[in-house]
């Protein structure tokens, strides 16, 4: 699916350098068929050094030699790189935007009209290869281009498809900023067995390795959340006085609040009046 493809990559920051990596690891792209620009120097020799990757400055070298082209800059930066690129941009290109906010639309306002445009919004578990993505087809994408953006973003985790952008938001509250719940939830836990005795070590692993366990026990059976959470609470016992707890306190409904609230700030950041102000 990648074999044969040069990969370009805008942006040798984070997720960048996230992605450079996996691609690597799993062995879908050469390293040699794989090129990163950035505009720091130290970034991209780096990239060179540790990954053994061509590097560029230039933006436009960069497009000029990709066929597809992951664009991983900050939103706040698109508007100066859309412009650099439109007259660099042909029909045999795959953009695939992970800059958060930004829409399709957006995108190919600025390229090629035969182009192919994709969103994608990646998490930060990305970075210990257990990363969810979601990917959202623009114009001009045909099966092949859909297929090639999954197998990049299942280099370091999963990935799932939206076809409607408009839930992009939806996923940037859940996903995007979901890992932040749950390390609040972790935290929570670990405290929780510090205050009961449990040293701060031993009660974070296993407040961590209980998180883990669960998530990796959901997607493994495949049965709903609420089955799993029935096999572990036996009636009357320990897990059902906790969970009666959870119920008064009302955290499933701040969950699904927390969820609501970044969605609602998402899409506040995408509308054109803020697209100034995005972080």
């Amino acid at each position: 699916m990648l074999s044969g493809k040069v990969v370009g990559i805008i942006g040798a920051g984070n997720m960048g350098e996230v992605l450079i990596r996996g691609l690597i690891q799993s062995g879908k792209v050469k390293k040699t068929d794989i090129i990163a620009s950035d505009i720091s120097k130290d970034r991209l020799e780096h990239m060179s050094k540790t990954y053994g990757v061509r590097t560029t400055s230039s933006n436009v070298e960069l497009v000029e030699n990709a066929s597809i082209v992951i664009i991983a800059v900050k939103p706040q930066n698109i508007d100066v790189l859309l412009d650099e690129l439109s007259n660099s941009s042909h029909e045999g290109h795959l953009f695939i935007s992970i800059a958060a906010g930004i829409t399709t639309e957006k995108l190919a306002s600025k390229m090629h009209h035969q182009s192919g445009i994709i969103r994608v919004m990646p998490n930060a578990p990305a970075s210990v290869l257990a990363g969810i993505a979601a990917v959202c087809p623009g114009r001009n994408i045909s099966s092949s281009d859909l297929q090639r953006a999954l197998s990049i973003f299942e280099c370091v985790g999963r990935a799932v498809v939206i076809k409607n952008e408009a839930l992009m938001d939806v996923v940037t509250g859940l996903s995007g900023s979901g890992p932040a719940f749950v390390f609040l939830v972790i935290e929570s836990l670990s405290d929780a067995g510090v205050q009961l005795g449990i040293s701060r070590k031993e009660s974070s692993l296993l407040a961590a390795q209980t998180v883990y366990g669960a998530a990796k026990m959901l997607l493994e059976t495949g049965k709903h959340p609420s089955e799993l959470k029935d096999i572990v609470a036996t009636p009357g016992g320990t897990t059902f006085a906790g969970l009666k707890m959870l119920e008064k306190g009302n955290f499933r409904s701040t969950i699904m609040d927390a969820v609501e609230a970044a969605t609602a700030r998402s899409r506040e950041l995408g509308s054109p009046l803020n697209s100034r102000k995005k972080e």
